[in-house]
């Protein structure tokens, strides 16, 4: 099986090396068998898409700021588009990429720059800024 170019570390520049879930997560048998990045010395990684035969990165690596960072933009932001699916009684992926689209016209960037886990801290503090107006709004 062919794997992505490695990414190199947006802290240090090192290449990233691929690895298995279990040596992240030790002890998260659920994650065990899964695949990601991950610069050892900067304590920084990112997974791989689940379909990817060729283990792409899900964005860029990250380290503990960034991965929280992160956490709380999906946290902020995934329940809408959820919500979005149901009460719109529409697929998942749709309104997924309806909230997306949304997301890149409130943050006023490309719609393809648009990526969660490509942003980074400022990124994903805005998405929650964002997130909890439509929460306040409700």
């Amino acid at each position: 099986m062919a794997k992505a170019k490695s990414p190199s570390c947006p802290y240090c520049n090192r290449i990233a090396q691929l690895v298995s879930g279990d040596e992240i997560y030790s002890g998260r048998v659920d994650l065990a068998h899964k695949k990601f990045w991950k610069c050892t010395p900067c304590q920084a990684w990112v997974g791989t898409h689940l379909k990817s035969i060729t283990f792409a990165p899900m964005g860029r690596l990250a380290d503990q700021d960034l991965r929280k960072a992160k956490q709380a933009a999906h946290k902020a932001f995934d329940p809408l588009w959820r919500l979005g699916s149901v009460k719109h009684k529409i697929p998942k992926q749709e309104a997924r990429i309806r909230a997306y689209k949304w997301l890149s016209q409130s943050l006023d960037i490309d719609p393809k720059d648009c990526q969660i886990g490509m942003f980074d801290i400022d990124m994903c503090n805005q998405v929650v800024r964002v997130c909890e107006e439509v929460d306040k709004d409700k």
